[in-house]
This record gives structure tokens, sequence and C-alpha cells, in this order.
């Protein structure tokens, strides 16, 4: 028993350190075209309201692997005037710029139970940083695809990403492939089928596409920052076993920055 104790103690520093408060105050300084994934069911308000949950819930049944955090949304970090805003296909506004701390809010402190928090990821290597910036904020205001699918004028969040970020010959840096929207039974989530009955269309599965979670594997990219609520992870034995907790928090602080 004392020796569990000492465990759980152990781990719950181990998830002090690992899981970085919300707040500005951390040190941490963003660069123009950063990407921010949020974990899912962390920021329904993303995503509007009225499906707030449902969509989250899908996205991750249907993209996400069992072996990692699970994302339902991706937005780029923009600088204006020195200060981080995030620029977003949201199905509430479409594509627009939001300022940090009401992104954050809404993906580490909203008052629920969970892994709330949100990843930030860098491009390791040489891209044109600029000319991606450019091409999201000509996006501003374009409408969000709840089609789901390519060349169609709308966007949703990973689509913005994918025509923003190009290579110098204009090639998209991130690849595009066959878009699933069944969970890992081979199930069709209900909001889909709601989804397209009610648009009279058929669920777009097979049609080239994009999503976080697919995004956020990619070789190029390297984590540089990540920011989890107080409640991502319980230190309380009683809650969870301390080998059961030490597992947890080993398993969401693969990869972790230095000094982080």
């Amino acid at each position: 028993m004392y020796y569990k104790s000492i465990i759980t103690a152990a781990v719950c520093i181990m998830a002090a350190a690992a899981f970085s408060s919300c707040g500005g105050g951390d040190g941490f300084v963003f660069r123009d075209a950063d990407l921010v994934f949020c974990v899912a069911e962390s920021c329904a308000g993303r995503i509007g309201a009225e499906h707030s949950g449902g969509m989250s819930s899908a996205v991750a049944a249907a993209t996400a692997w069992d072996d990692s955090l699970k994302f339902d949304h991706v937005a780029m970090i923009v600088l204006r005037d020195g200060e981080p805003y995030v620029l977003e296909a949201t199905s509430s506004k479409g594509v627009a710029l939001t300022p940090w701390d009401e992104f954050r809010h809404l993906a580490c402190d909203m008052d629920d139970e969970g892994g709330k928090g949100l990843v930030v990821m860098r491009v390791n290597r040489d891209f044109p940083v600029r000319e991606a910036v450019e091409r999201a904020y000509e996006r501003l205001g374009q409408e969000y695809d709840w089609h789901f699918l390519p060349d169609n004028g709308k966007l949703y969040c990973s689509e913005l990403i994918y025509e923003c970020y190009r290579e110098a010959d204009g090639s998209p840096l991130f690849p595009a492939a066959p878009m699933n929207f069944r969970d890992s039974e081979g199930c069709m989530p209900a909001f889909w089928t709601e989804l397209f009955e009610k648009l009279g269309e058929p669920v777009p599965e097979g049609v080239p596409g994009t999503n976080p979670n697919a995004m956020s594997k990619a070789p190029f990219l390297t984590q540089v920052h990540r920011c989890f609520s107080d409640v991502a992870i319980k230190c309380d034995a009683g809650v969870t076993g301390a080998e059961e907790l030490e597992n947890e928090v080993r398993s969401h602080s693969r990869n972790l920055p230095c000094g982080l």
C-alpha cells in the first residue's frame, strides 16, 4: 500500500510536468503556420453548439489510432503584431480568425470531464511559410464544407490546412487519401448517416480527403507544445489505480519536447 502511494505521488508529479495548464504565461513562443490539433471532445465549441459531441465522436471514431491521442480539429497559428491568432474552418463561422485566448478557452478550459487539451506541431523542414499564411487569409469568409467534397468552394478544418500548406512548386505538403467515415468495427456512426440524409447526398466514403488524425502523423511534423486542463489526468488512486495511472500518463507523454 505504501509502495503504491509512492508510485501514485510520483505519477502525479509526472502528470503535472507533462500536462501544463493552458495559461499564456508558460514561455512558449508561437511561429507563423504552427498547427494546433484539438483533442477529441475537448473543443466541441469549435464545430458549433448544434453538433457538439456528435461530430467530435464521429470524427474520432472514423479516423483515430487506438494508441495515440484522438484529434477532432486542426487549425493554423498566425501572428498579428506579435500576438497569436488561430485561422480555422468551423461550422459556426466558416473560415475565420479567432483570438488565441478564445480558442484556448474552448480547447482547454470548458468545465467538463475528460482529457481536454491541444497539441501544437511545427513543420520541421523548409517550406514557404509566408505563402501558406497568405493562402489562409485569402480563404477567410469561405463557408464550412458539410459535404466533405474537394474543390467545391467550401472548406472543412483539415481541408483548409491541405489547401494552404504547399511546396514551392504548389504541390500539397499533406497527402490526401480515400476518406473513411466508419468506426473501427465498420459501422457508420449515426451522425454521418443523419447529416447526409439531410443533405440528400451519399456519404462521400472513399472520396479523396484529409482529417486531423492523419495529418498529425505526418513525418515532417514535430510536437513543440502541449496544453492540457488540470482534469486531463486525475491524480487519485481511488479513481484510477497507480499502475493504470502510470500507464496513462506514459501513453500521453511520448515525444514531449525538452523543457515542457
